[in-house]
């Protein structure tokens, strides 16, 4: 399978949205969404080998809700939100947690290299999804559980966050909002634990399907 959604100008992301998460972190729940965005070169799909990028000591997992927009949003109420949503998608915020905090400057750079952003299998339409606050997920490596959680944790919620983002910027159709991460990532190990090259990885969000993938050294 290729990626769910085509034409995708916008891969926006959300930092630190599962209270959880942001306590292993050693971070503070932020008062408004921390945003960045993934460049959309990073798109592949839900199968398809990671390459660990050169020089990378830090490449980590985050198993995430991905909503996709479906008609343009600007200025909407929280209230109208999911009128614009499309769907549903298992998304992967790969990471290289070095590139994103030990560089200097934003995030975008440890979430954009090449093959960061599996998505898929499905791009799930709203109404099959009673609830998208709701959803079990999971993320295994080689096997062993990793991140065994749920969007209940979520911070911010769908709704909120799709009228949040539309303040600032309009969403368009085929734009992609990966929610964040519930705990279990290898940044949050004690020691850490990161990503090489032969590591599988499993993941999957209920009613959404599962993506698989295998990382390899980018030569």
């Amino acid at each position: 399978f290729g990626a769910c959604v085509a034409g995708t100008g916008k891969f926006i992301c959300i930092g630190l949205n599962y209270a959880d998460h942001a306590a292993e972190s050693g971070l503070q729940v932020p008062p408004e969404p921390v945003v960045f965005m993934k460049a959309t070169s990073a798109i592949v799909g839900p199968d398809d080998d990671v390459l660990i990028p050169r020089g990378s000591q830090k490449t980590d997992w985050e198993v995430e809700l991905g909503v996709v927009i479906g008609k343009t949003a600007k200025y909407v109420s929280e209230a109208e939100a999911l009128d614009y949503v499309a769907g549903y998608c298992v998304a992967h915020d790969v990471s290289e947690r070095a590139f994103q905090t030990e560089r200097s400057g934003q995030w975008t750079k440890g979430k954009s290299c090449d093959t960061f952003g599996p998505i898929g299998p499905w791009l799930v339409t709203k109404d099959e999804v009673k609830d998208p606050q709701d959803l079990k997920m999971w993320l295994t490596v080689n096997g062993e559980t990793m991140q065994n959680g749920s969007t209940r944790t979520m911070v911010y919620g769908v709704a909120f966050l799709v009228s949040y983002l539309s303040q600032f910027m309009s969403l368009q159709p085929g734009d992609i909002i990966s929610t964040g991460t519930p705990p279990g990532v290898g940044m949050g190990m004690k020691p850490p634990r990161y990503l090489k090259s032969g590591d599988v990885v499993e993941l999957g969000i209920e009613g959404l399907g599962s993506q698989r993938q295998t990382f390899k050294a980018d030569v």
